[in-house]
């Protein structure tokens, strides 16, 4: 077979022959390398291959080429080339080392779609762990960053929320290296996030929002699609100018988008479990399991640190009058007002919690001195006592308040609820004229 008839049948082989010199030149190229890599066979000619492999891979793939000239051929060996288009290409070598010839001959083999495809096996099952491993929301917006951040450019990544109840937009996580978190703004604000939610398609623009060639978009967003409708969007940004996101990119984007609405709203479902498993439905504050979880951590911390803490325990006088006289949708929202009231008596790091009935605690951690904790009680009888201008009607009602420091009058919970417990009683059935006299 002679050498053009030879140089034919290559160039009809769909993996591309290549041939190197001792320097890693180009010396020769079949026709299937200007698919491969987007250069013609001349254009290869004389180039150093090094110089089109991803820069991450250079160094292993200098190894390679070290391992094959000492007579260890590569059969399957994986690196990543830059095409003339930027786009990057997955390939699989197959090489070996003529010593008489001083050449290097390889046969490379496109394998990026079968590698995309196995990345996005791997992210989709990725996502569905995510979605049962992580603890809180926060913590499965930044896995799913992670994630998406394997298969596309997403150093600035975007979960966005939609609210059907209000028509508004919300952002709890948005990564931007130029730009910070937007305020919550309404779905009629004509945004391209807006516009992704309205239409239920994935957008792909420049910087602009303007439309342009798709390997120059940088903007990219699709919609979070759920069996319930739409929840949101996932935004992508770029501001390279080396490219940007592609139609390929826009596909695989809108792909993995469904398994990701999945993993939020299932999230969301635990997180709002979670919650009315641990807070009081009426108030929306903690109830007796959280408050007593709180309270036991406090109560280590307490002893580890050699600090105070104390515990306020309180039941409100003329609650039964008020629900009698009133109704008790009156008797709710007198509850959930106090409530209110409470919790703007203490710190953000103390804990009001509802014990039932017309019965609260407070949880005060950090106590410099234990004449504070009288200050803080004093603060929410005057609270309490102050009148209430609800569904049209002024109402009043006071409160009962026993106190209890760590470690003074207990070191454990029990006996600090005890000791809260009796000082309330005390205060409820001592005389009025008592305690005006005090």
């Amino acid at each position: 077979m002679d050498s053009l008839l030879l140089t034919k049948v290559m160039d009809l082989l769909l993996d591309a022959i290549c041939v190197v010199d001792a320097e890693g030149r180009f010396v020769f190229a079949s026709a299937a390398c200007e698919r491969i890599f987007g250069y013609t066979p001349e254009e290869l000619i004389g180039r150093n291959m090094i110089d089109l492999v991803l820069a991450e891979d250079r160094e292993r793939t200098l190894q390679a080429a070290k391992a094959i000239m000492d007579g260890r051929p590569q059969t399957h060996f994986e690196n990543r080339y830059v095409r003339k288009d930027g786009r990057v290409v997955d390939i699989m070598w197959s090489a070996r080392w003529s010593e008489a010839d001083q050449i290097r001959l390889a046969v490379a083999r496109d394998i990026t779609e079968s590698k995309r495809a196995a990345r996005v096996n791997s992210a989709l099952y990725q996502i569905s762990e995510a979605a049962q491993a992580t603890e809180d929301l926060p913590a499965l917006y930044q896995h799913i960053h992670k994630i998406i951040g394997g298969l596309l450019p997403a150093d600035n990544f975007t979960v966005a929320l939609y609210d059907k109840s209000n028509a508004e937009l919300s952002f709890p996580y948005f990564i931007d290296e130029r730009k910070q978190t937007p305020e919550p703004q309404s779905l009629a604000s004509g945004s391209r996030i807006a516009e992704v939610i309205h239409s239920g398609q994935t957008l792909l623009t420049s910087a602009d929002g303007t439309d342009t060639g798709a390997g120059n978009a940088s903007w990219l967003g699709a919609p979070l699609i759920s069996h319930t409708g739409i929840i949101g969007a996932l935004v992508l940004q770029t501001y390279s100018r080396d490219g940007g996101y592609t139609n390929e990119d826009k596909e695989l984007l809108q792909f993995v988008s469904i398994q990701i609405a999945i993993a939020i709203e299932r999230k969301q479902t635990e997180t709002k479990l979670r919650h009315m498993a641990c807070h009081d439905a009426l108030t929306d504050i903690p109830n007796r399991t959280l408050f007593n979880d709180r309270f036991d951590v406090a109560l280590q911390r307490a002893h580890r640190n050699g600090e105070r803490l104390a515990l306020l325990y309180l039941d409100l006088n003329g609650f039964k009058l008020i629900n009698d006289t009133f109704g008790h949708e009156a008797g709710d929202l007198l509850l959930r007002e106090i409530a209110r009231r409470l919790t703007e008596c203490v710190r953000a790091e103390d804990t009001v919690g509802r014990m039932g009935g017309d019965e609260f605690t407070v949880l005060l951690t950090n106590i410099r001195e234990p004449e504070n904790v009288n200050i803080v009680a004093q603060k929410i009888r005057a609270a309490v006592c102050a009148p209430f201008e609800l569904a049209g009607r002024t109402m009043s009602v006071s409160a009962s308040v026993g106190t209890a420091v760590y470690p003074e009058q207990g070191d454990e919970r029990e006996q600090l609820f005890r000791q809260a417990d009796a000082g309330m009683y005390a205060e409820k059935t001592t005389p009025k004229m008592t305690k005006r006299g005090r």
